[in-house]
């Protein structure tokens, strides 16, 4: 039995965008560019250190690079929020009568008549008047906020945790078998990966699957090309 006290709690799949983003565009860029990368080195030279060595620096400088690129571009975004709730503050303060019309004629926009739609701006101006033009005028949440350090974090440690299955192959794998192994667990993982990332943002699963895998393959097959292609030509 419920109250008119108690909580709802529904869970959604936006609550999920901050990390999930950085997420999954981590690991996916983990293995694709590392396995790239090893299979690529593997078909110029048949020396098993140059690939080792090949695909441990594209692990550590992947993780570095999608850090500082996460970083970057999300603390530009939350530089532009933080802007546009200072200009939202500084108008409140100069004209609150007219952000409070403002406010009503957004809700009359969504469905309310008139007078209830100055009740409702009426009130939650009352309540924060920051939070209700932040939410329903500019369309920012708690939840879809910028976050540049928790994305940062999370894309390198998606990216080195992607990057390192396909190096782990290659060090227990014969140097003669390095490529297709590599490309065939990166498949697979990129499988994986796409069908749980399309599975927690609630899209369709064999859409996202096929997209990976596809995109994967032919990035993975084109390095194969170009290392066989230069491997030829120093040899």
């Amino acid at each position: 039995m419920t109250t008119r006290h108690s909580r709802h709690h529904e869970p959604h799949a936006i609550t999920k965008i901050g990390w999930l983003r950085a997420a999954v565009l981590g690991a996916n860029d983990g293995i694709l560019s590392t396995a790239s990368l090893i299979v690529g080195v593997a078909n110029a030279s048949s020396d098993p250190r140059s690939v080792l060595i090949a695909g441990a620096a594209g692990l550590v400088a992947g993780s570095l690079s999608m850090a500082a690129g996460e970083y970057v571009s999300v603390s530009s975004q939350a530089d532009l929020e933080k802007a546009d709730l200072n200009r939202e503050r500084r108008e409140l303060h100069e004209d609150p009568d007219g952000e409070l019309r403002e406010l009503t004629h957004i809700y009359q926009k969504r469905g309310l008549d008139h007078d209830l739609a100055v009740e409702v701006a009426t009130q939650l101006t009352a309540h924060d008047a920051l939070a209700a033009h932040a939410r329903d005028e500019l369309g920012l949440s708690h939840a879809t906020r910028a976050r540049p350090i928790q994305a940062a974090i999370a894309s390198a440690a998606s990216f080195a945790s992607g990057a390192v299955v396909p190096l782990a192959v290659t060090i227990l794998v014969p140097a003669r078998s390095i490529s297709i192994a590599v490309v065939g667990v990166s498949i697979l993982l990129l499988a994986v990966l796409g069908a749980l990332g399309a599975r927690t943002g609630r899209a369709p699963v064999l859409r996202a699957v096929i997209r990976v895998v596809l995109l994967g393959a032919a990035a993975m097959l084109l390095t194969i090309g170009l290392g066989r292609l230069f491997g030829a030509s120093i040899g």
